[in-house]
């Protein structure tokens, strides 16, 4: 059945339209509500086509066809002039027609389809501002790619990419990239050849209780692990084997090893084997009294994170918040790590501000490329954030100093040529002055 928001037996004109049973064409009648649809999910109905007047809902902006049958995306969503967001998640989508993408696109979908090549008039695509591409056939990005001046977010992991192109690295947006599980990076971790390696833990010395949480790549749960006669308490990642929005999980656990023990971070302590079906990992188990600092981005802010409306931060804590991830970064780069993910969800934090940055399913090993100074920019958008949720003391006239050096760093950190930003061990001093002069 449809489940929408409104009722053709009431005034309030219906935004929001959710079809799940199986359909064998586009249903009709959905164009009764073209004067006001403007989210459209028809995901796992099994469509794979759509009608030529598809345009005439003018009004759409969010438009789901994950998990249908489509293998050609199709060219009618281009006639739709308000249409944002388009999610062909899982359909064994192989070809992009040229000119076939919406032109106000913002946030595009494509995550394990089939996908061997990008149209060229992606470039004609100046909004976008977030695209999921883990998990197809690509073996490179077109130069007019170049042109999406706006885009923040990129997943390029499990495709075939031997040469990551050099504009990539000079966009003014991009703070979030990963590429685990292409040639560039395989190749990246031949050379380096720092791979730290783990106790191996069997399954059989492990005792899996309540779950503690779900992610796209796996499900942690509370346990005791069995180790030199003693029993500890850990945390248990069970990885689920499919390709997820930010790469595939496998990567995650060798960017997990490979980034080994710091302070900042959640130290991975062993490698479970034996386990019947499912690869996974030991890891630190994190005391009840840290909170996650922030929320994940929503269909609105697409590649901002959201704040509960009751979060704030003293200027301490905020500011310890901010060396220890710029700590752990500049860990994880002097390892060739890039985090791929360094947002506020990912970041847990106790009442003295120590944070821990966790979940490293958009890691990527990188040798050549210039990642650290687009991190720094997912830095900078922290470095706001944090900013917005510390709670001012106008009497105080060291913190209003100390904010206005914040604002000068993060200046620094969203300077539009990538190469110009400080690396984060000079962001981790600039914040030790900031620190020493409160």
């Amino acid at each position: 059945m449809g489940e929408f928001i409104g009722s053709a037996h009431q005034a309030a004109p219906v935004k929001k339209l959710k079809i799940s049973e199986p359909l064998d064409g586009f249903p009709s009648h959905i164009f009764d509500l073209a004067e006001s649809l403007e989210h459209l999910d028809l995901s796992g109905t099994g469509l794979s086509s759509l009608p030529d007047n598809f345009g005439q809902l003018k009004r759409l902006k969010i438009a789901f066809f994950s998990n249908c049958n489509f293998t050609v995306f199709p060219k009618q969503l281009a006639s739709c002039p308000e249409l944002e967001m388009v999610a062909f998640r899982s359909n064994g989508l192989r070809e992009i027609p040229e000119n076939a993408l919406p032109p106000r696109l913002r946030w595009l979908i494509l995550t394990n389809n089939e996908i061997e090549r990008l149209p060229n008039s992606i470039g004609k695509c100046p909004h976008l501002q977030k695209c999921m591409l883990s998990g197809n056939r690509l073996r490179t990005l077109p130069d007019e790619m170049a042109g999406c001046r706006n885009l923040g977010l990129l997943r390029l992991s499990a495709n075939q990419i031997e040469i990551l192109p050099s504009w990539l690295f000079a966009m003014p947006e991009l703070s979030f990239l990963s590429f685990a599980g292409n040639p560039c990076s395989t190749v990246a971790i031949q050379r380096l050849n720092t791979a730290d390696s783990l106790s191996s833990v069997p399954w059989t010395d492990i005792n899996a209780q309540e779950v503690l949480g779900e992610g796209a790549s796996g499900i942690i749960s509370k346990g005791l692990w069995k180790a030199d006669r003693e029993y500890q308490e850990v945390a248990i990642k069970l990885f689920k084997g499919d390709v997820t929005s930010d790469g595939t999980p496998m990567d995650e656990m060798r960017a997990c090893i490979m980034a080994g023990s710091h302070d900042n971070l959640i130290d991975p302590l062993g490698e479970i084997q034996g386990h019947p079906d499912k690869k996974g990992l030991v890891l630190q188990l994190i005391p009840p009294s840290y909170s996650t600092l922030g929320l994940p981005p929503s269909l609105q802010s697409c590649t901002r994170d959201c704040f509960a409306s009751e979060t704030a931060l003293s200027f301490d804590q905020g500011l310890t918040i901010l060396q220890g991830i710029a700590s752990a970064a500049a860990h994880l780069h002097a390892r060739a790590i890039a985090h791929g993910d360094l947002y506020a969800h990912n970041i847990l934090f106790n009442e003295e501000g120590h944070a821990l940055l966790g979940d490293f399913g958009a890691a990527s090993i990188y040798a050549d490329y210039a990642m650290e100074q687009l991190e720094v920019l997912a830095f900078a958008h922290l470095l706001q954030d944090i900013s917005g949720l510390i709670e001012r003391d106008s009497h105080h006239p060291v913190e209003q100093v100390s904010l206005a050096n914040l604002k000068t760093l993060h200046e620094k950190c969203t300077l539009p040529d990538p190469s110009t930003r400080p690396t984060f061990v000079e962001i981790q001093q600039a914040l030790a002055s900031i620190i020493q002069s409160e």
